[in-house]
């Protein structure tokens, strides 16, 4: 069958096609993550519901195709819906939006709950009113449920709040699109990196869905074996009397009951079927280093209290060493850009020939660069953020947002990297005396941002681009796709949670709602300011130590072919990324390492196929039991984490 000539212009149908399930997708999202905690698709860095999603559209389209021959949405129409869906979820999902409302309720909410608290005395005069929602007779029906959001009466005290929120967070996420716009054709067009985790949506539409991809044998029987083990631990979920494969965090967990092993905690291993055929597309090296120095960190623990070093808090300081790995990892990145951002630089002062096209697209996008900064410094300026103090904490946030977007583009692995954030390095390396409360107020505030990252906007940005090269999408066509999605899932996000909120009740029956959030952010910030925290040596010491690892494995990988440490493996290794995913990185890292060592390349991409099919299978049958919970009313199998 001959390939389908790409259409110029932006693809109108999958747009429309887009806009109607991106509020479909939000709402999903919401339910089975806030409402029933049932699917941790966001948390992932190939995200569930778009795949599965893609998957029923490319069903339909090419059934439609079979009535009439142009009703059948070619490889740019199915990815274009596939990338707004995307971006839905960067909006709507686990480490975003749902954060932020349980982070913008929280203290007038807990305050009421709880009028013995002093936290009017300790830092309500530093919280930016306009940024939280106060109105308490409005918050009651949002958290106890049974009650509707359609009035201005209800919806009036969030009015501000989300808009402000709003209008940031689209700021910010048009500034991180423009640091994409300058880095994209380095890492996608000259170094031509992998992107492993956009193989297996375009494996899906090549062709509009009729490549060889759904004809092989090798991915079905892929795609079989993971959803026979989501049904039947489904249906144990159901039905007890069913067996059960142990394959998810926390179910198989050896531990060590005597001192000093047992310093390390457990090992718990999962078996996830679609993390085994996502770490495949890893190189060996890389996935070698995950799981070998996930367990370094446990023998650093064992070592600690074999030495009798328990008198440390906190040692051997690994939320430390992962901070300093992953700044070294950014300034990596930056040191890998230097002549592309030269060029770039040149390009724009119109001093090298070149396509003129680029050089209007790097001016571009260094002007809504220095507008997107500029208004993120006036927005907290005037929140009451001291300069010094914002531009530090933003700088932080940038340099992990471009190392993770570097991570996922090259090798495609989770970036959960929890305590690594710029309020939590500030306050270890400043103290809390240094920053004051007004400041640690403002840094807490923004929690809800950057509380984990596992549904960061910009590696998802990069992906996008790269989807589109040779696909009939330009990169002019995608930022204004991605912009008009973001706008579009705004809303729906809005809506969304609004709308769980005051039916269902976000503390009376909503199982994920991210109250925590708020819980973790100003009961931190109570005791930051009551209590201190002051500098610590060793804990600087670990974030150097961290940070030079890095750079160290970082230049013996590039001179030497045979050094196995990869340095980006140490800062996964050292984040809380790998305590769900090691085993499973261990068990594909084996798999690759026997088909290439027996079978040689050849057999390693015949075998790419049965991996996306574990992929896919896996996706798509924790897809069904997250549609058919909340239509029954129960909480079903979670293919993710566990059944928290």
């Amino acid at each position: 069958m001959s390939v389908q000539k790409p259409k110029p212009g932006i693809p109108a149908r999958a747009v429309l096609i887009g806009l109607a399930l991106i509020p479909l997708n939000c709402y999903w999202v919401t339910v089975v993550e806030v409402r029933w905690f049932s699917m941790d698709g966001s948390c992932l860095p190939l995200f569930v519901t778009p795949v599965f999603l893609l998957l029923l559209v490319t069903v339909l389209s090419l059934l439609a195709g079979l009535v009439r021959a142009s009703w059948r949405l070619s490889q740019a129409d199915l990815l274009t819906i596939y990338i707004m869906l995307v971006v839905s979820v960067t909006l709507a999902g686990h480490d975003t939006m749902q954060n932020m409302f349980g982070l913008i309720t929280h203290p007038a909410w807990y305050v009421h709950q709880h009028p013995e608290l002093k936290w009017q005395q300790t830092f309500f005069q530093f919280l930016p009113r306009h940024l939280l929602v106060w109105d308490t007779g409005s918050l009651k029906g949002f958290y106890q449920g049974d009650s509707s959001m359609y009035s201005w009466r209800v919806l009036r005290p969030w009015a501000v709040p989300l808009a402000w929120w709003g209008l940031f967070f689209s700021v910010l996420v048009g500034t991180l699109l423009c640091i994409n716009l300058l880095v994209r054709k380095q890492w996608t067009e000259r170094e031509r990196l992998s992107f492993p985790i956009i193989q297996l949506p375009i494996a899906m539409t090549e062709q509009g869905g009729t490549g060889a991809f759904f004809r092989s044998g090798l991915m079905w029987i892929g795609f079989s074996a993971a959803m026979a083990i989501g049904i039947l631990n489904g249906l144990h979920q159901m039905y007890p009397i069913v067996p059960f494969l142990a394959v998810r965090y926390g179910e198989i967990n050896p531990q060590f009951s005597t001192p000093p092993w047992s310093a390390a905690g457990g090992f718990p291993m999962s078996f996830y079927p679609f993390a085994i055929g996502l770490a495949y597309f890893l190189p060996l090296d890389l996935a070698f280093s995950c799981w070998f120095f996930y367990v370094l960190r446990k023998f650093q623990q064992v070592g600690g209290a074999a030495l009798g070093w328990q008198r440390f808090q906190d040692f051997p300081y690994i939320n430390e060493q992962a901070s300093g790995a992953w700044i070294a990892l950014a300034l990596l990145a930056i040191w890998g850009l230097r002549h592309s951002l030269a060029e770039v630089i040149a390009a724009v002062r119109g001093r090298t020939p070149g396509d003129p096209a680029e050089a209007a697209r790097c001016r571009t996008a260094l002007a809504g660069l220095a507008a997107g900064l500029t208004f993120i410094f006036i927005f907290w300026y005037q929140a009451g953020m001291s300069p010094w103090v914002l531009c530090l904490f933003f700088g932080i946030y940038f340099l992990l947002a471009l190392a993770m977007t570097r991570v996922r583009a090259e090798f495609g692995a989770p970036h959960e990297i929890y305590f690594v954030n710029p309020g939590w390095m500030m306050v270890s390396i400043f103290g809390t005396d240094v920053l004051g409360p007004r400041n640690l107020t403002q840094m807490s505030m923004l929690h809800w941002l950057n509380r984990c990252y596992r549904n960061h906007p910009m590696p998802n940005q990069l992906e996008a681009f790269k989807m589109g090269e040779g696909r009939g999408l330009s990169a002019r066509r995608i930022v204004a796709i991605m912009m008009l999605a973001t706008f579009v899932s705004l809303l729906a996000t809005y809506w969304a949670n609004l709308h769980e909120g005051y039916t269902e009740g976000a503390e009376a029956k909503s199982v994920g709602f991210k109250n925590w959030t708020g819980g973790e952010a100003f009961g931190r910030l109570q005791s930051w300011i009551e209590f201190g925290q002051k500098v610590e040596g060793p804990r600087t010491t670990a974030m150097w130590v961290g940070f030079f690892v890095t750079l160290f494995f970082g230049l013996l990988r590039s001179r030497y072919t045979w050094w196995w440490f990869h340095p980006t493996g140490y800062a996964l290794g050292m984040s809380y990324a790998m305590d769900y995913f090691w085993f499973a990185f261990c068990v594909s890292w084996m798999i690759k390492l026997l088909l290439v060592r027996y079978g040689g390349m050849r057999l390693h991409r015949r075998a790419i196929p049965f991996f996306l099919g574990l992929i896919l299978g896996d996706y798509t049958i924790g897809s069904f039991w997250a549609a058919l919970g909340p239509l029954r009313g129960f909480r079903t199998y979670k293919i993710f984490i566990g059944g928290w």
